[in-house]
């Protein structure tokens, strides 16, 4: 059954609660594109350079990375509902005052303290929506991810509309949604139960023990480098207007939701997980290279057009991420997500510092050349990668049929994106 069709499993048919986590969800995830088409202005308002602007992402990132070790630990004491209000707590103070920010190093200090609101909210998110859902996880999970692709695309639209105006706009529009969202899920969500057992703060980093999972985490730390190279650095070099800049990554946001939510699941269940995983890699590598010496044509083209591989390469990571070890999978995912997002943090710094100490198009090859190791850790660590008997049994009991349902993998788990 179409899970969008109307029925007691659609997706369309949730109670207020899940509306309402799904809502404050998308804006969440707005937050990661919203600076994307106003780097340039905002350059230009607080006399900085790109390398220093580009610190929001890092700052941001850096935080989000450590705070993997924490969520776990928050969420299984005080339980989903809280969690989820402290995490947008944080973001509605610190997204408030960023747009309050004199200096490039306030607004970044402040980035950090909305990556940790972030990092609390995202990471509980799909959990709850889950444990609220009617029609089951299935259907859950897709509005999870569909919020999660919306967000995405809206991000840097919402940016360039406001930003148009003034740089500082975006931010107090994203402090106003939060709150909105605040109020929603303090109205309509019901404390969730909180886990038999807490969380350890080394926990994650005790899961990452398992073969399989580090070599997830490896692979998609190299991945995660090309990626916000290309989220990070992409806007100074095409240079464009808020409006247009915003318009470019619109685009990319849309190809991401629909190659992560429709396209990637049906090329999966045709060549399995890991053939489309070190594919996808590799035609992200050429697309990077392609963006950074072609024309400006080409590299709009080509920033949009990497959408489509980024979308696929999240959801096959995702499920590689929580099916292939043992641990419980809010767990492996956080353990996973420590690693990974040390990668999101190091682009955006290094990027634009590779081109000061050569030219524009070498951040691209060192992009390029990320992609390029993350599949060559898929290929090398195949086996490694291959889900264990015990994820197995819950799809079909073979290796083929693992990948053939890799939807059951995110039952308990966050999206590998988002966390």
């Amino acid at each position: 059954m179409d899970p969008f069709e109307a029925g007691a499993g659609s997706i369309l048919r949730q109670p207020k609660a899940v509306w309402a986590t799904a809502g404050a969800s998308v804006v969440a995830f707005m937050g990661i594109g919203l600076v994307d088409p106003i780097l340039p202005s905002i350059a230009t308002g607080l006399h900085a350079t790109a390398s220093q602007v580009s610190l929001l992402f890092t700052s941001y990132f850096l935080i989000t990375a450590i705070a993997m070790l924490v969520t776990g630990f928050v969420s299984s004491r005080i339980g989903g509902k809280k969690t989820l209000l402290l995490g947008l707590a944080f973001v509605v103070v610190f997204a408030g005052l960023a747009g309050t920010s004199d200096t490039v190093g306030q607004l970044v200090g402040y980035r950090a303290g909305w990556g940790l609101g972030n990092a609390l909210f995202v990471s509980t998110a799909l959990a709850v929506i889950v444990g609220a859902a009617a029609g089951g996880s299935s259907a859950a999970i897709l509005l999870y991810e569909s919020a999660l692709g919306l967000g995405m695309a809206c991000g840097p639209l919402l940016g360039a509309l406001l930003g148009d105006a003034s740089w500082r706009y975006p931010f107090f529009g994203t402090a106003f949604l939060m709150a909105v969202g605040f109020l929603c899920i303090t109205a309509f969500l019901k404390e969730q139960p909180k886990p038999a057992r807490r969380t350890s703060l080394l926990d994650p980093i005790k899961a990452l023990g398992h073969g399989g999972l580090a070599s997830a985490a490896i692979s998609a730390f190299f991945y995660n480098y090309t990626f916000f190279t290309v989220l990070a650095f992409t806007p100074f070099v095409l240079n464009m207007t808020p409006y247009k800049s915003g318009a470019v990554f619109f685009a990319w946001g849309v190809l991401l939701a629909v190659f992560s939510v429709l396209v990637a699941p049906r090329m999966q269940r045709r060549f399995g997980s890991l053939k489309v995983l070190g594919g996808s890699l590799v035609l992200l590598a050429v697309d990077v290279l392609v963006l950074g010496y072609g024309s400006h044509t080409a590299a709009i083209v080509c920033t949009i057009l990497s959408g489509a591989f980024i979308g696929v390469n999240n959801t096959v990571y995702t499920e590689l991420a929580l099916g292939v070890s043992d641990a419980p999978r809010p767990v492996a995912s956080a353990g996973y997500n420590f690693v990974r997002w040390f990668a999101a943090a190091a682009a955006p710094y290094f990027a634009p510092k590779i081109e000061e100490w050569t030219d524009i198009h070498i951040p691209f090859v060192v992009a390029a050349v990320t992609a390029v190791l993350g599949a060559a850790v898929v290929a090398v660590r195949r086996r490694a990668l291959t889900l264990p008997h015990s994820r197995l049994r819950s799809s079909g009991g073979t290796p083929m049929a693992a990948e053939l349902e890799p939807r059951h993998l995110t039952e308990d788990g966050v999206s590998a994106f988002a966390n």
